[in-house]
């Protein structure tokens, strides 16, 4: 019987590549220009790694933080590597500061257009609607309706769709991973891109969970609901984080299943399924996230591969 791990990974999809989150270090592969694989890890702040990371619903919030900031950096990384291979130029890396007023114009905008915008949307509606539970559900279903039209529209981008494939392969590495296989891409293929665990599951649950929250808030002044949203943020992605956490822990369950399925649902707009190509990215940076947690060196063995992800070079990848 395959052994199974006893830590989670998990990650996101980069342009051109994927970002894996260990125990103790995050690992970056992507695809070169001239069809070669690039992978590089690093140590994770032990801000995040520490006890926090052990308590319910408070860790919700340090792990959607740490999220955002792995993310921007893996992103930045990433669009530095195609822009050198297009251009032969890149920007610096970018620096605390820099990472810093990102970050915050993302929360900003994020908090702005998910739970600042639907209750401007309801507020011209109120006058007609009698009900406070009822304005408050109306505005819920506003912040889902927009969050839908978002990635529904973004997935029409080109560019979009092939991150949308990498991610599909990032979520089969985890799945082969976590059922304890070796990680090849003829075992990485026996699973589909949706994953219980996944940040677009975690964003349609902080969505779900807010409607039933603020529900019960009533209907005070403007700026005491654009306060509420904002204050109740932290617990509202606390509860959803442990949510994600039990689903993706008891898979098997039948509680957990149907508790999943709107996340996994909605993946079927945010995963594509990927070419060999991307999935040998996702199985380096997989394979370069365990290695730098167990202390090792690793060291990529699949061959260059064109845009069409045809080998070439000689030879297959070596068996794992």
């Amino acid at each position: 019987m395959a052994e199974q791990p006893n830590f989670v990974y998990g990650g996101q999809a980069v342009i051109e590549g994927v970002m894996i989150r260990g125990r103790n270090h995050f690992s970056l592969a992507v695809r070169r220009g001239d069809g070669s694989i690039t992978h590089a890890h690093e140590p994770l702040s032990t801000l995040f790694t520490g006890r926090i990371r052990s308590v319910p619903f408070l860790r919700g919030g340090a792990v959607l933080i740490e999220t955002l900031l792995l993310g921007v950096k893996a992103l930045h990384r990433s669009a530095n590597m195609v822009m050198l291979d297009q251009t032969g130029e890149s920007d610096d890396e970018m620096s605390g500061w820099a990472m810093g007023v990102t970050l915050g114009v993302s929360l900003v905008l994020g908090i702005g257009i998910f739970f600042i915008l639907p209750l401007l949307l309801v507020k011209l509606l109120d006058s007609s609607i009698a009900s406070d539970l009822l304005s408050n559900v109306v505005e819920g279903f506003l912040r889902l309706a927009i969050l839908l039209g978002y990635i529904w529209g973004i997935g029409f981008i080109k560019d979009i769709r092939r991150v949308y494939a990498y991610h599909g392969a990032e979520h089969m590495a985890v799945h082969a991973h976590e059922a304890g296989l070796p990680l090849n891409v003829a075992n990485v293929r026996k699973f589909r891109t949706p994953h219980p665990r996944c940040g677009t599951a975690f964003l349609l649950t902080v969505v779900l969970v807010s409607i039933v929250i603020f529900a019960f808030l009533g209907r005070p002044d403007f700026e005491w609901r654009v306060l509420s949203r904002i204050v109740l943020l932290p617990v509202v992605a606390g509860i959803s984080y442990e949510i994600i956490r039990f689903s993706g822990a008891h898979q098997k369950w039948s509680i957990a299943q149907a508790v999943a399925w709107p996340g996994l649902l909605l993946q079927r707009l945010t995963t594509r399924q990927p070419d060999d190509a991307q999935i040998e990215v996702a199985i380096t940076a997989m394979e370069s996230a365990i290695a730098a947690d167990a202390g090792q060196e690793y060291v990529a063995c699949f061959p260059p591969r064109n845009i069409l992800g045809e080998a070439s070079g000689a030879g297959e990848p070596v068996s794992k």
